[in-house]
């Protein structure tokens, strides 16, 4: 079937709508503190580099030996998250906070699966494209950008990854991964042009709060600019993520077909 932008995000502000006030929770549980308390704690990676340009490289690599477990932590935390809210989005008996969280602590590992397979394979794209380069750097650079169209390709086809572990409750990585690019045949173009106008609105939503950070900065100083602009990335972050969490939930159902639990519910 031809996926349609207009009907998916129809259906991803119906489901945002119906489940508000659990997406809340599990927003501010899961995306809105981590953020916080990284964008609190963590040196600002940007201001790192720019304090001592020569040695940027190396200052980066210091931040994250320092920082890696709550780095680490919060990326666990967020995919538990992810999960809940996409199981939540799709089921049609409302499941409660609780039940949400329950059903992505259990596709947990399964999920660290997939990111693990697909880090991986970009690892070896990199390793194929630096050997290119070493042997002629023309080639490399046209390998590079070969490379880059390949992982933006493959990012839309393995879009629906997670979706498909949460939701139709896939307990094998490389079944999640064949299932997704299963389900995005025919429509990737679509879906990489939806994507994409996702992005750009996060971009221009982005610059206006870079804006309104400056003006901060000038008004209150360094310092409580920086604590202002943590508090609103955050916030921004976790709204972001819910509106995404609820447009694969809406691709997913568009191009799979209703959950088992709404066919079921059909029926009673």
């Amino acid at each position: 079937m031809k996926f349609s932008m207009s009907e998916a995000w129809r259906d991803a502000t119906a489901m945002m709508a119906a489940n508000r006030e659990v997406l809340v929770v599990i927003a501010g549980i899961f995306f809105l503190l981590p953020g916080l308390i990284t964008a609190l704690t963590v040196p600002d990676m940007q201001d790192t580099m720019l304090a001592d340009p020569e040695n940027a490289q190396q200052m980066v690599i210091d931040l994250y030996a320092g920082w890696w477990w709550l780095l680490l932590l919060v990326i666990v935390v967020q995919l538990v998250g992810y999960l809940g809210m996409l199981a939540l989005l799709r089921d049609a008996s409302r499941p409660t906070v609780g039940e949400a969280l329950r059903a992505g602590l259990a596709s947990l590992l399964p999920a660290i699966g997939f990111y693990i397979l697909c880090a991986l394979a970009v690892m070896l794209l990199t390793v194929v494209i630096l050997a290119l380069a070493a042997a002629s750097p023309a080639l490399g650079v046209v390998a590079g950008l070969l490379c880059a169209v390949g992982v933006i390709y493959a990012m839309v086809k393995l879009s629906l990854g997670l979706a498909v572990i949460a939701i139709d409750r896939v307990s094998n990585p490389i079944a999640a991964i064949a299932r997704s690019w299963r389900l995005t045949k025919g429509n990737s173009f679509r879906l990489f042009l939806f994507y994409l106008l996702l992005v750009i609105v996060y971009l221009v939503i982005s610059i206006v709060v870079g804006m309104i950070v400056a003006a901060l900065v000038l008004a209150l100083g360094t310092s409580a600019a920086l604590v202002v602009n943590g508090v609103l990335s955050a916030v921004l972050g976790a709204v972001l993520t819910v509106v995404f969490m609820a447009v694969i939930a809406a691709v997913h159902r568009q191009l799979s077909g209703p959950s088992a639990e709404a066919v079921s519910a059909t029926f009673e």
